[in-house]
């Protein structure tokens, strides 16, 4: 299978390019593809000629989507809309990779496909339209839901944390629970998950739930870090955008693809954030 891969330059789209081995990737940039450019896409995928696009392409910036709204609608809800018409011109299937952010934070329990989302934020809105679209107007469709990702390489919380481990201490939310996701095991649940042709709305986050403060501290204990880390309210932290207090994923889709724990990931991030 050739696939062809938007994003290719960021987390996921690297890990893809490792998990995805067995077939042959195409991986394209933002700078070698802009998906909000219709003429652009029809382009590339007349040139590569695909078996399946995967949409790793995204605005990321959840506070910067506040005063950004035009360019967050532009990547996360016209460039889907967009690479969901050229591919279903040609009967090429697309997947497309969303967010836990869809959904408000108000359930006591984990969130699975089916349950009614109500984004909080600019983010998240503009993430779920982006949802909308490809499943509007490409019928052979993946929508995959992750969160909280993190991955030795790159911007991310987790990369954050270990850049402020020189404090000698650390105040963390600890009323804000997701599932946080090792990259590396979302790209091969996304690998997996292609062969099965099972088109649909997926949950793919690492098992298990668990607050930032929890995280922070289960990662400065494997490394060792000698850093006071305390709980505290996420309101010591105002930020322009709201997030969900409560967005841990779980899955109820046929095939089940289970990701492994949020913990297996952090046993491999620390020893590879080490070389």
């Amino acid at each position: 299978m050739k696939i062809l891969v938007t994003g290719a330059a960021g987390q996921l789209g690297q890990c893809l390019d490792v998990a995805c081995r067995q077939h042959e990737v195409v991986g394209l940039d933002r700078h070698a593809l802009d998906i909000t450019e219709l003429v652009k896409v029809r382009e590339a995928i007349s040139k590569y000629r695909p078996d399946l696009l995967i949409n790793a392409s995204a605005f990321n910036d959840v506070d910067g989507a506040e005063s950004r709204v035009r360019e967050a609608y532009a990547i996360n809800a016209v460039g889907p809309r967009i690479l969901a018409v050229a591919t279903a011109a040609h009967g090429i299937p697309v997947l497309h990779v969303s967010t836990d952010y869809v959904f408000d934070g108000t359930s006591q329990r984990p969130y699975h496909e089916f349950d009614a989302t109500n984004p909080l934020s600019t983010y998240g809105a503009s993430k779920l339209a982006g949802e909308e679209a490809v499943r509007s107007l490409n019928p052979k469709h993946y929508v995959v839901r992750t969160a909280w990702l993190f991955w030795e390489s790159g911007r991310n919380f987790l990369t954050s944390m270990y850049g402020l481990a020189a404090r000698p201490e650390l105040r963390v939310a600890s009323d804000q629970f997701g599932s946080p996701t090792y990259v590396p095991h979302l790209a091969v649940g996304i690998s997996q998950l292609i062969e099965t042709e099972a088109f649909g709305t997926y949950h793919l986050a690492g098992r298990g739930g668990a607050s930032r403060w929890e995280l922070v501290s289960d990662l400065f204990r494997r490394l060792d870090v000698t850093s006071s880390v305390f709980p505290v309210s996420h309101r010591e932290f105002p930020t322009p955008a709201q997030r969900p207090s409560y967005s841990v994923l779980t899955s109820v889709q046929k095939p089940h693809i289970e990701l492994p724990s949020w913990q297996e990931g952090l046993e491999e991030f620390p020893s590879r954030l080490k070389r």
